[in-house]
């Protein structure tokens, strides 16, 4: 006989004996449900027809959810313009731009991967492009080799962080519980605080080592730099305008409410199809080009729907067995109040990032600490959302997303599975050693565990932009008594002397 309280713990337990067997992640989540599920019908804990609720969630909730169209579209716009040439000649015109300046090739890696992160949404695009362009000029130019790879990577793990975030889109999906929820527009809006002050400390990193260590970010080399002026000024403007322009059609569609994020995805492919074809004198096979981007976009967008399957199944099995109630007295008594809960959710998500990708700790870990977080965080937002307490719910689950979404960058970042410098160890000349894409990591790392304690510290960051509506009213009686209190002689008789009673509405505090 196993006790219902102990099957929580089992499950997840059991999740990864599975994963260490070498199933993939989507199919270990339903062989733990399955499995757990088969326990708990023998031991009564429920019944067989529960099941039912599988297969109604993952065609109700997940293959008919139209939020999810916007992954494919994100995806094929950011698999096209990784290829069309447009990183290319941003770096290289921010280059020469920033050339004269001490450390100018890192502040120029750094712009343009906050102007990528916004238009591709995919970090693997970034960091494969960027690394081929700029790691060779760093060598040249005689970079620090730690240096070179960790503003790489960190460049392009922002992109993580920036809208249009295939992670916020996701986050937003899974936010989601009975007293509020996160919307995409909602997310983007919450994202762009914490987005350009990591880009802040990223420069300001840059320029202090340069202080610090001037030999690590030389100047480039005057015969580098053959662009001046208004030609120099040009080659930046057709690199940023078009950009500029999908941007708008992407997010600021979303943030001003023209289209929903499915339909402003679909505007930004064919804007990023448009932009290839106009690009289409240095692309040597355009129909090549569309043709691997849409098996890239097709491939992704398998694996995150079976993930999704099957962290449905694990969901259900898990809520089952009460799992949603041990979630929340787990963490809802840490010490510390909210902070605490903060705190250690987000060591808990750190570590295991080592080992799980950003779209698995999303679809399962998410959903089972959202209700503990409208929860605690409700009470902080209240009074800044003018005492709302739907809005707060709903601005409580948006900063905790976006908290999440800073602290998963790192998943792409740290040892053993830091994807990003995967991404680099594979396009890096021989003659680059592991040693320093890992070690030169460490320093961003940091930098972006900083940006968690900033987002815990100050939720403004991330609230300042949404929405808050005007504060709710409640009737409340209030007497006035014309001359003094008098009795009726009858109960069915109105008598004139008695309190009138006048209902007014007082917003609540």
């Amino acid at each position: 006989m196993i006790p219902l309280e102990w099957m929580p713990p089992l499950m997840f337990a059991g999740l990864i004996v599975f994963m260490l067997i070498g199933f993939p992640v989507a199919f270990s989540l339903m062989a733990a449900a399955l499995f757990f599920s088969a326990i708990a019908i023998s031991e009564g804990f429920f019944g067989m027809p529960f099941l039912q609720a599988i297969p109604q969630r993952i065609f109700g909730s997940v293959l008919a959810n139209d939020l999810l169209l916007a992954i494919p579209f994100f995806t094929f716009m950011g698999a096209i313009l990784e290829r069309c040439g447009l990183a290319e000649e941003m770096l290289d015109s921010m280059g020469q731009l920033f050339g004269r300046v001490r450390g100018g090739l890192g502040y120029s890696v750094i712009i343009v991967g906050f102007i990528l992160g916004a238009i591709t949404g995919t970090v693997a695009a970034q960091v494969i492009a960027m690394a081929m362009i700029a790691l060779p000029v760093m060598m040249r130019y005689g970079y620090n080799m730690r240096y070179a790879t960790g503003v790489l990577a960190a460049s392009g793990t922002i992109t993580q962080l920036v809208p249009p975030s295939l992670v916020l889109i996701v986050l937003a999906d899974q936010l989601k519980t009975q007293s509020g929820s996160a919307d995409v527009g909602s997310m983007y809006l919450g994202a762009w605080g914490p987005s350009l002050l990591q880009i802040a400390l990223f420069v300001l990193y840059t320029f202090f080592l340069s202080r610090i260590r001037p030999d690590y970010l030389p100047v480039a080399p005057e015969s580098d730099l053959t662009l001046k002026g208004w030609a120099l000024w040009k080659k930046c403007l057709l690199g940023i305008i078009p950009s500029a322009v999908l941007i708008f059609l992407v997010l600021g569609t979303i943030m001003t409410g023209i289209a929903t994020p499915t339909e402003s995805g679909a505007m930004g492919a064919m804007g990023a199809l448009l932009l290839a074809w106009l690009r289409r004198a240095s692309i040597t096979n355009l129909r090549g080009l569309i043709q691997e981007a849409y098996q890239n976009t097709m491939r992704i967008t398998a694996m995150v729907v079976f993930i999704l399957i099957g962290s449905t199944c694990f969901s259900v099995v898990f809520q089952g067995v009460d799992g949603g109630q041990w979630v929340e007295a787990l963490f809802a008594d840490l010490p510390g109040g909210w902070v605490g809960f903060l705190i250690i959710v987000n060591l808990f998500v750190f570590f295991l990032a080592f080992f799980l990708d950003f779209f698995e700790i999303a679809f399962i870990i998410v959903p089972m600490l959202a209700p503990v977080a409208v929860k605690l965080l409700s009470p902080v937002l209240l009074d800044s959302m003018n005492g709302n307490p739907q809005a707060a719910a709903s601005a409580a689950l948006v900063w905790f997303g976006v908290m999440l979404c800073v602290n998963m960058q790192t998943s792409f970042m740290h040892p053993p599975f830091g994807f990003a410098l995967f991404y680099l160890r594979g396009v890096a000349p021989k003659e680059v050693k592991s040693s320093d894409i890992y070690w030169g990591a460490l320093p961003w790392v940091g930098l972006q565990l900083i940006m968690v304690a900033v987002v815990i510290a100050f939720p403004a960051l991330v609230t300042t932009l949404l929405d808050k509506p005007a504060a709710v009213v409640q009737s409340q009686d209030f007497n006035f008594t014309a001359g003094e209190e008098s009795k009726s002689d009858s109960p069915s008789k109105l008598d004139e002397d008695a309190p009138v009673t006048f209902q007014l509405d007082k917003p609540v505090k």
